[in-house]
């Protein structure tokens, strides 16, 4: 199994799309054997779901993930966690577990605000209308 997990100084990053690293671990066994933080080379969110393929990644953790990255995901057959907060290393011993806490139905929140904000337009986001804009 090799999970993925959006990163940022030990914790998961909230943002899928805008994540810069991911953190990779390799489990076999129950039991991390190997990891590595690896960046995304400013992917957007419609690459980030061929990156993590092209990295063996079966299994992603995040934070908020929009609807057309999650299609993505799925289509790439990847497994997703999405929805947690907190260290990444924790989160993925409470996976190996069975005790992690996710929400099934997570969404990006900042795709459900109106599109006349000053703060977010459509268009600077970079994902190639894979989000649903």
């Amino acid at each position: 199994m090799k999970i993925a997990v959006t990163y940022d100084n030990g914790q998961i990053f909230q943002h899928f799309g805008h994540t810069e690293q991911f953190k990779l671990y390799t489990v076999e066994n129950n039991a991390v054997i190997a990891s590595e933080v690896v960046n995304t080379n400013g992917s957007g969110h419609g690459a980030l779901a061929g990156f993590l393929a092209v990295n063996g990644v079966d299994t992603l953790i995040c934070g908020g993930i929009g609807g057309g990255a999650q299609q993505a995901l799925a289509a790439a057959g990847i497994q997703l966690f999405g929805g947690v907060s907190g260290s990444a290393d924790g989160a993925v011993a409470q996976l190996i577990g069975g005790t992690l806490k996710f929400q099934p139905d997570v969404h990006c929140a900042h795709h459900d605000h109106e599109h006349g904000d000053e703060a977010h337009r459509c268009g600077e986001h970079k994902c190639g209308g894979s989000c649903g804009h």
